[in-house]
């Protein structure tokens, strides 16, 4: 489904990734780890189209991604949950839900995917006529996860989803991750500071060091001494 080959991004003549290649097949769940500063979620915006590349190729479906801006790759399925969550707090539950759904995917079966998001998430729905600024910290990624789910994605890229939460709560947001990759239809991209948690589900993981891949392979091959090795630079 998505394939990236040599991704180069500089930011201010700096190299925030060199040659950075991975694949993602379809239906797969594949992680991506590694210290603060590594590139994790630069390689996120790369390819949502938020930041430019200046080297290498990024494919989705078989179909280059340099010809469409941020907005139209939304369209083509790729649908991205941000680091920090980045909620619309001024406005409701069910408004940002609305905004999620106005892809030409989310807007055909947008009935459904509020069922799914609601089901998925039940406190969304009692408070769907809440502001978003006044939910938990845990609820604001919950409604995060769902405005990308209302999109009806074939690719969910998640950066970070238990950032700042308590264990409890981060541990409900990785349940709704098994879940939606239970329920099928959507490959799964995930970017995590809790290293075993994200390799405990995934299919293939991938380390980011200084932006390079410097670790990849089946989760069952990455054994906490290689990852120690490549995680940590020993």
């Amino acid at each position: 489904m998505l394939r990236i080959d040599g991704l180069g991004v500089n930011y201010g003549g700096l190299h925030a990734l060199t040659d950075v290649s991975l694949h993602v097949a379809d239906g797969e769940l594949v992680a991506v780890v590694g210290p603060n500063g590594a590139g994790k979620s630069t390689l996120f915006k790369a390819i949502s189209g938020t930041v430019a590349a200046q080297a290498g190729r990024i494919t989705f479906g078989g179909e280059p991604l340099d010809p469409h801006p941020a907005h139209e790759r939304a369209h083509l399925g790729i649908a991205h949950v941000p680091e920090g969550r980045r909620v619309f707090a001024s406005m409701s539950v069910a408004e940002n839900l609305e905004v999620g759904a106005t892809t030409r995917a989310g807007r055909a079966a947008r009935a459904q995917s509020l069922d799914r998001i609601f089901t998925l998430f039940p406190i969304l729905a009692e408070r769907r006529s809440q502001a978003a600024g006044t939910l938990s910290g845990g609820q604001q990624q919950m409604l995060a996860i769902g405005r990308a789910l209302a999109s009806r994605p074939r690719m969910l890229m998640l950066d970070e989803p238990s950032m700042g939460l308590s264990p409890v709560m981060a541990d409900t947001i990785f349940d709704a991750v098994r879940q939606i990759r239970a329920e099928g239809g959507v490959t799964i991209l995930l970017v995590e500071q809790r290293v075993t948690d994200a390799l405990a589900q995934c299919d293939r993981g991938y380390v980011l060091e200084s932006g390079r891949v410097v670790l990849e392979g089946p989760a069952a091959t990455l054994s906490p001494e290689r990852l120690r090795r490549a995680y940590l630079g020993l």
